[in-house]
């Protein structure tokens, strides 16, 4: 007796269990295409899920255990693992998509091509920002960690380079949030392309009359007085020429810090501050030259202060 009940219970499950079966893989979108049913949009978002964490697990095997032994410098190493994990999750979409409808992957590469040519007429700037995306992916005009300055002045320490936009972090601690077309198309500085070496022009005008070599010892002396400063190659004078109320100079000095030359050309300006006081050199104020031709009218200063002050 107690056999036929365990049968029948067994019977019962697995009618239930042929019924949620049934219930699930019914297609509740039957098409000549493409089907849909419940069981199909599961198995589609776990296939999308285990892509995701394989790319994780293959993100982290790479960084961990292979990269570190080559010789690859960070900014190559962060563009494979970026392109890895756009290839994974490519893939697992594809085949999610193949999963999910039922449709084959050649049907899915047609509807990417129709997709495309909206995506040109429609979304063509974000297109444009993918495009340009791939483009400092492979090029790699600038990389993670490099400092760069933009054409409006913005400065700052590239955090992240994705396939729509890159993110400066400015010296206020502030994200900049960049489309990489701008970077593509517009010019800008990378101070950490190439030699980290970099040259600081940094000008200054003193009052007509004064000595030039005394002028040029303070300068150098302020030069050589900021530890940042190389010895080699060693700082320079020039004299840039006449102005209008100022002899202009300029010192130039070598740096392997780019990311600091804020901070250093301000302690070079405040060294030549220093150096101009201990050798009694002005810096003049502007100035202004006003000539009387003679028969004009007498010109009444007080009126003309008046005037200027109104």
């Amino acid at each position: 007796m107690i056999l036929q009940d365990d049968s029948t219970l067994q019977s019962l499950g697995n009618s239930l269990l042929e019924r949620i079966i049934k219930i699930l893989n019914y297609p509740f979108i039957n098409q000549k295409e493409f089907k849909v049913s419940i069981l199909s949009l599961m198995l589609m978002l776990i296939v999308v899920s285990i892509a995701a964490v394989i790319s994780r697990y293959a993100r982290r095997f790479l960084s961990k255990r292979f990269l570190p032994r080559t010789h690859l410098e960070p900014g190559l190493r962060y563009t494979l693992m970026r392109l890895l994990h756009y290839v994974i999750i490519t893939l697992g979409v594809l085949y999610a998509l193949k999963v999910g409808f039922g449709i084959d992957l050649t049907g899915i590469a047609v509807i990417a091509g129709f997709l495309s040519v909206g995506i040109g007429f429609g979304l063509q700037y974000i297109a444009s920002d993918i495009v340009a995306g791939f483009v400092l992916l492979f090029e790699r005009p600038v990389r993670v960690g490099d400092r760069v300055r933009l054409d409006d002045g913005v400065e700052g320490r590239v955090e992240d380079v994705s396939l729509r936009s890159t993110i400066l972090i400015t010296n206020e601690n502030m994200a900049v949030i960049l489309p990489n077309s701008k970077l593509v198309q517009n010019r800008f500085i990378n101070y950490s392309y190439g030699s980290r070496n970099v040259r600081l022009n940094i000008r200054v005008g003193v009052a007509y009359g004064s000595d030039l070599e005394t002028v040029s010892k303070a300068l150098l002396e302020a030069a050589k007085e900021v530890d940042e400063v190389l010895e080699t190659p060693e700082p320079r004078v020039h004299f840039d020429g006449f102005g209008d109320s100022a002899l202009n100079f300029e010192v130039r000095v070598w740096i392997n810090e780019p990311h600091k030359h804020p901070q250093i050309r301000s302690k070079v300006n405040f060294a030549i501050d220093r150096g101009f006081r201990k050798y009694q050199i002005e810096i003049p104020s502007p100035q202004l030259d006003i000539r009387v031709r003679p028969g004009s009218p007498p010109l009444d200063v007080a009126e003309v202060r008046t005037d200027h002050h109104e």
